[in-house]
């Protein structure tokens, strides 16, 4: 058994290869003891919150990154202490297979660890959110989301690199002052896209809106649900989805209703011509008195128009901008009862050709 062990084929004895194999089997057996232990670690690193919710959604993001990891390290350590055969040392495109298994190697750890830290990303942007979610105001979120985007682009910018040096053997000073050439090229090239990437900072430290609010931009109306890097995502009225370029939502007027202080309102009344200056007097004082709290703020009535076919009577009043739309259609269908019962009261009729009230609302609701 002995001599059998000590025979050599493609030069490292049986023995050293049964060493080899049973290392990695030891590797894939307790990868996942090793990954939970290192795991656990690196979330005392990265985050001092004891809650078991965050601790289990840490391990969830870096165990599967780490399993890779450790079976990788393990394995080339075993691999180490074998002789490469010569029989396989052949040239691949004028490289030695030896040099290009080793490149391949170098850029495999390189993805792993540029991959675990993009989950570590991903954990603490979960922890900023449930603490930004806290507050009322918005803004953290938005900032948290723009923030982690970009950070995870930029680390895989340097994974790039890094990939370029070990795997390629690339000077990187040489390239980066060939990529500054290069990229001002593409700068211009690709100038409506800077322009968007530098409105999206103008949005966040401007903030004319954060995510969640409703906002009307090139006629579409709905809540913001992402800024980006590039374009800004909106869910529209009728529930589709919306991307605007940045650019866009800077240089375009955009309104943001959820930032108004007031919902205003306006009732348009046609009177019929037989109605009498007196009875449009009182019907205008009736209207005012009815145009107070609660029902409504700053409420006005005026006779704004008159001829041939009616009188017209205009009514603008504004309700809390707190109001949901569903406590503003009811407050305004209590209002516009209201004036018909005056109306009847006072034995006022709407003109011919007008058979019933014009009720419009100025803002989207």
């Amino acid at each position: 058994m002995y001599k059998i062990l000590q025979q050599e084929i493609w030069g490292n004895k049986i023995e050293s290869y049964l060493i080899v194999v049973a290392i990695l089997l030891f590797a894939l057996v307790f990868k996942r003891f090793f990954s939970k232990f290192l795991a656990k670690l690196l979330y005392k690193l990265v985050s001092k919150a004891g809650k078991n919710i965050a601790r289990e959604s840490f391990l969830e993001l870096v165990i599967q990154p780490l399993d890779i990891f450790i079976v990788l390290l393990i394995g080339l350590i075993a691999f180490d202490g074998l002789t490469f055969p010569p029989e396989l040392n052949f040239t691949v495109f004028k490289l030695k297979f030896s040099r290009l298994l080793s490149s391949i190697t170098d850029g495999v750890f390189i993805i792993i660890i540029i991959w675990l830290c993009l989950r570590v990303i991903d954990f603490i942007a979960l922890i900023l959110e449930e603490k930004a979610d806290l507050t009322t105001d918005q803004t953290d979120n938005q900032l948290i989301i723009f923030f982690k985007d970009f950070l995870k682009v930029l680390l895989v910018i340097i994974g790039i690199l890094l990939i370029l040096r070990f795997s390629f053997n690339k000077n990187i000073g040489n390239l980066l002052t060939g990529l500054s050439i290069v990229g001002a090229a593409i700068a211009l090239a690709t100038r409506e896209s800077m322009e968007n990437l530098i409105a999206s900072f103008i949005i966040f430290f401007d903030k004319p809106f954060t995510t969640g609010d409703l906002v009307k931009v090139n006629g579409f109306t709905g809540n913001i649900e992402k800024i980006g890097l590039r374009s800004t995502r909106i869910r529209t009225q009728e529930k589709t989805h919306i991307s605007v370029p940045n650019k866009q939502m800077v240089d375009t007027i955009v309104d943001n209703y959820t930032m108004r202080t007031q919902r205003k309102a306006e009732i348009k009344l046609e009177i019929d011509l037989n109605a009498n200056a007196a009875k449009l007097r009182k019907l205008l004082q009736d209207i005012i008195a009815l145009m107070q709290p609660p029902f409504s703020q700053n409420g006005t009535a005026h006779l704004t128009d008159t001829g041939k076919n009616a009188h017209v009577i205009t009514i603008e009043y504004y309700t809390p901008a707190a109001q949901s739309i569903e406590e503003f259609l009811l407050n305004k269908e209590q209002i516009t009862l209201q004036i018909i019962e005056l109306m009847e009261q006072a034995e006022i009729k709407l003109a011919a050709a007008s058979s019933d009230l014009i009720v419009y609302n100025k803002v989207v609701q």
